[in-house]
């Protein structure tokens, strides 16, 4: 048998000598995606918690500014109703205008002519001020919406009463036979016609120049006018569903 020349000792490598163009030897290179995947990780983490810091930091702030505010729903309250006119007509040849006699016949339409004049109190019993959008109301007669005023937006200081006016113009507005009939009993017989206010009110409360997220201030009123005066003889409002 030939004599072996390997060496018991001998431990084969365990990564390959591969020769380049030149004769030299390099070493071959793992793959460094799992290094690179991990910094990602990283990264996206640390972007995380920063994140979740500066929230909870800006939830604190908020939180501090409402404990020393403790902020209150302003009150938006209808006062006056001015009636500058109210005037009634028939599809028949006879019509109410607020002084003539009753209508005897039974009419098929009827057209509402009102002029009136509100005058609202907005009321900010808050440490700070209140910023209102524009306010928009609508008077309606048994559910049928006749006319509506806007009120722009304006701000109101803390701690103070402020008045607001709208006038609502209703330009013949028509009423079907049965509404028609109703609105001239009403009118005639009983001289009083009901009517109803409704607004929504959008109010922020501003703190250090920052306006916090709205409140809704609902109006809901029920007036009563009477023709032949030409007057409001009864108020009868709601704020937010509470009787004021």
């Amino acid at each position: 048998m030939p004599p072996s020349n390997m060496n018991p000792n001998h431990q084969p490598h365990a990564r390959e000598m591969r020769p380049t163009a030149n004769g030299d030897h390099h070493h071959g290179h793992y793959p460094r995606s799992s290094s690179s995947s991990a910094s990602f990780k990283g990264c996206c983490c640390c972007l995380f918690l920063l994140f979740s810091f500066l929230a909870l930091l800006v939830l604190a702030v908020v939180l501090i500014i409402v404990l020393a505010v403790k902020p209150k729903k302003p009150q938006f309250d209808l006062q006056q109703v001015g009636v500058q006119y109210m005037g009634i007509s028939t599809s028949n040849p006879s019509s109410f205008d607020g002084t003539a006699t009753a209508v005897t016949t039974t009419p098929t339409t009827a057209s509402l002519s009102l002029t009136i004049h509100m005058l609202f109190t907005a009321v900010n019993p808050n440490k700070v001020g209140i910023k209102y959008g524009e306010s928009r109301f609508t008077v309606m007669y048994r559910g049928i919406p006749l006319g509506k005023a806007s009120v722009p937006g304006f701000y109101q200081e803390a701690h103070s009463t402020r008045n607001v006016e709208a006038t609502i113009a209703v330009d013949q507005a028509n009423l079907m036979q049965a509404d028609a009939a109703d609105i001239i009993r009403d009118a005639s017989l009983n001289d009083r016609v009901e009517l109803r206010v409704l607004g929504d009110v959008g109010a922020k409360i501003r703190v250090l120049d920052f306006d916090s997220p709205g409140v809704q201030v609902s109006v809901d009123c029920a007036i009563v006018i009477s023709p032949r005066k030409q007057s409001l003889t009864y108020k009868q409002c709601g704020f937010d569903g509470l009787s004021v």
